[in-house]
């Protein structure tokens, strides 16, 4: 028997005092088993110890919302008895050292934990942060985390529907892959993890058990070390092929009555999977580690335990359903092993060769986790722009942001996902939000995935609001009404006061924002020490929308749609941009990153939201598009580009400056705005006044080239072709890689 030492103890990412209370949790020293069982279960990654207490202060009710955070994903209600089923989780750790398999199995994972639930998935985005360009294994990890996104979705056969993704050198040491995945099931149809049941079986259903990712999710909850390259081997394999029988099987047993719980085997695989089930049902497991099935031989029950082999789900059935169960799965090619049974206690027990080889109360696995209020102070205010500085070239400071890397076209990231399997796919990407149908039927959902990192460096808690806000416009501009989030909460390390406040802050501006505009967060992930040698990435937390429009046909695009139709701006009554701190311009131009983040005003977002939605419904808008990134030329150059359709910005049009620089006008990222299109002749002013927001006339699509000016000429004016556009805004990326 391994004698358990203070240096095996550390090794499993367990302080002394965390040991002590594991003796006192077990009223003994554990063995091996014991101490990897409690070291991954303990984990950041699994128990949210630095985390907990701060997500309680985020809102997860509302009418509509089935199931919040707790399961494996969120669930709300979209009517006519069908639900929607969602959750993003990180993968961040296994792409940074494995690209191509990290990427893959973080898809892999958050499929199931949709699926678990009885969602047939429908959709994947992601939301991914890369380092700079040219930083040493950047491309490397750009092509590998694209390959294995597009590889594992595509052959799943689950449309890749959008995402996002930026570059900042604050990312080079720890690059960020967020999936998300969304999925529909019946209302009466969704399936829990708690099991119950005295005397049920527990069944074993999937791939077999192999020695990939042992403690990876240990890994995931520690920085990155020069030595974090020796950590491949605790980087799981995918196998898409798999995972697609594994769903199909699993929603056929699920159109019966046979499932009395169903817990994926994600992070910390067995072990999770079962505490999970047994704890959230107040019963206790006996597990028989010699019925489960193993692809590598002699494997020990610290291994079986620990292995975070993919594709792989646990169940309890119902009394007298293993054979019919078992039949399901033989058909479809996979695993079936009856390998446990749920017992009294409240305890997990585990037997090898016959003999017990663990023996653990669950309650100090779970309930007991360590949970800490971690010291932090709040981030600094950071001064406003007192300096504001003016353009000097507005077609040579377009095109340099619309080629830049955080504003260039992702074609080359998006063609290679299969965005349209499944038949069901309105919205390709490249808008605002992704829009899918709900199969046969009217309806569609609308997802996105937001966030601006460096607003959240500056000012955590605006940042914070700001990820909530944009979310809720880019589903707005598409028509589809709001209803609940997912999170992906990504930050440093939690032990440095300033990263803590970093994310406390962040969670105090999403909470504010979620209960402003009826936008709940349902479920979610927190991915923290992510860090290298000492260095944080910016505080990113993640947001993963989902909106419901009611006759997804009436969806509206970015894309200006003809020549003539008259250019609105839709927001607070400041008119035009004021706001550069913080912008791409500012950092792109000039090369500085400082100043304030822009403020968020809650009640204007949700009155512009509320007014751009409604001139969808009645069919006045005919493009829309949210301003966000780099300001109004911006958004209006995303629409030309998307349209094919130049336009002409006239400042004497309804003299949209309002006394703000040249700059601050064309390239201020304020918030709560959007561009919206007519037909000549419609007045959009009295309307939107009458709900509480603004309108603001800025000129007329047409011709190829995009005019900003008065028809006066001087240093202001600037024509720009449109074919000069799209080669800056399309040639970034491509070029990159092939170099």
């Amino acid at each position: 028997m391994t004698e358990i030492t203070p240096a095996i103890v550390a090794e499993h990412g367990l302080t002394p005092s965390e040991y002590e209370n594991v003796i006192a949790g077990l009223g003994r020293a554990p063995n091996l088993l014991e101490l990897g069982i409690f070291s991954v279960m303990w984990s950041e990654h699994c128990s949210y110890k630095s985390s907990r207490m701060h997500l309680a202060k985020l809102p997860t009710t509302a009418p509509w919302v089935i199931c919040g955070p707790g399961e494996n994903a969120g669930v709300i209600d979209i009517g006519d008895g069908d639900a929607c089923i969602f959750k993003m989780e990180s993968h961040n750790h296994p792409s940074f050292i494995e690209p191509y398999q990290g990427a893959a199995t973080g898809v892999g994972g958050i499929l199931r934990d949709v699926f678990t639930m009885g969602a047939r998935p429908v959709a994947n985005m992601n939301a991914l942060r890369f380092g700079a360009a040219d930083a040493p294994r950047m491309k490397h990890l750009i092509r590998g985390v694209v390959a294995g996104i597009g590889g594992y979705g595509n052959c799943v056969g689950v449309p890749t529907v959008g995402g996002e993704t930026s570059f900042h050198p604050a990312y080079n040491g720890n690059i960020l892959v967020n999936a998300m995945t969304v999925g529909v099931a019946k209302t009466d149809k969704i399936f829990y993890s708690a099991a119950a049941g005295i005397g049920n079986s527990v069944v074993y259903v999937g791939s077999k058990t192999g020695r990939d990712g042992i403690h990876g999710a240990t890994m995931a909850s520690a920085e990155f070390t020069e030595d974090s390259e020796d950590k491949r081997p605790t980087v799981q394999v995918g196998d898409p092929f798999t995972e697609k029988l594994l769903i199909e099987a699993c929603l056929e047993l699920m159109a019966s009555d046979a499932i009395v719980a169903i817990q994926d085997m994600g992070a910390a695989g067995l072990t999770s999977s079962s505490v999970e089930m047994a704890s959230k049902g107040g019963v206790g497991l006996r597990l028989d580690l010699d019925r489960v099935p193993v692809r590598e031989e002699r494997m020990t029950p610290y291994e079986m335990m620990l292995s975070e082999s993919q594709e792989r789900m646990l169940m309890v059935l119902k009394p007298g359903r293993e054979a019919e169960a078992e039949a399901i799965f033989r058909k479809w090619e996979l695993d079936f092993a009856v390998i446990g049974e749920v017992v009294a206690g409240g305890n997990l027990t585990l037997t090898f060769n016959g003999e017990v080889v663990g023996d653990i109360p669950l309650a100090p696995l779970a309930d007991k986790a360590p949970k800490y209020d971690r010291p932090w102070v709040p981030t600094p205010a950071r001064e406003a722009l007192t300096d504001v500085p003016e353009s000097t070239d507005i077609a040579a400071d377009l095109l340099k942001l619309m080629g830049c890397p955080d504003l260039a076209s992702r074609r080359w990231i998006w063609e290679q996902y299969d965005h349209m399997v499944g038949g069901d796919t309105v919205q390709r990407p490249g808008g605002d939000a992704a829009v899918v149908r709900v199969h046969g039927t009217n309806k569609g959902l609308a997802i996105t995935t937001d966030c601006t990192p460096r607003y959240c460096f500056a000012d955590p808690v605006e940042g914070g609001k700001q990820a909530v806000a944009e979310a809720y416009r880019n589903l707005c501009a598409v028509g589809a009404t709001p209803l609940a989030i997912t999170d992906c909460m990504n930050f440093g390390n939690p032990q440095r006061p300033e990263i803590m406040g970093q994310f406390v802050g962040c969670i105090e501006g999403m909470a504010e924002a979620c209960r402003a505009l009826d936008f709940p967060v349902v479920s979610g992930n927190v991915s923290l020490y992510n860090e290298t040698e000492g260095t944080g990435i910016l505080p990113t937390p993640a947001i993963g929308g989902v909106g419901l429009l009611s006759d997804w046909s009436k969806s509206a695009t970015i894309a200006f749609k003809a020549e003539g139709e008259s250019i609105w701006l839709i927001g607070p009554a400041r008119k035009l941009g004021r706001h550069l701190g913080q912008s791409l311009w500012l950092r792109e131009i000039l090369g500085r990153e400082d100043g304030r983040s822009p403020s968020v005003d809650l009640a204007a977002e949700k009155a512009a939201g509320e007014f751009a939605r409604s001139q969808i419904a009645a069919g006045v808008a005919t493009a829309v598009h949210d301003v966000s990134d780099g300001g109004l030329l911006v958004a209006l150059s995303e629409m030309a580009l998307s349209g094919n359709i130049g336009f002409q910005l006239d400042f004497e049009a309804d003299d949209p400056r309002d006394g703000a620089t040249l700059a601050a006008a064309l390239f201020g990222e304020d918030q709560a705005r959007y561009v919206l299109t007519t037909l000549k002749g419609a007045d959009l002013r009295d309307i939107a006044e009458r709900v509480g927001t603004t309108a603001v006339w800025l000129g007329y699509t047409g011709g190829d080239t995009i005019y900003v000016g008065d028809g006066e000429g001087g240093a202001n004016e600037a024509v720009i072709p449109l074919a000069d556009l799209r080669a800056a805004h399309e040639g970034w990326l491509p070029g990159l890689m092939a170099r």
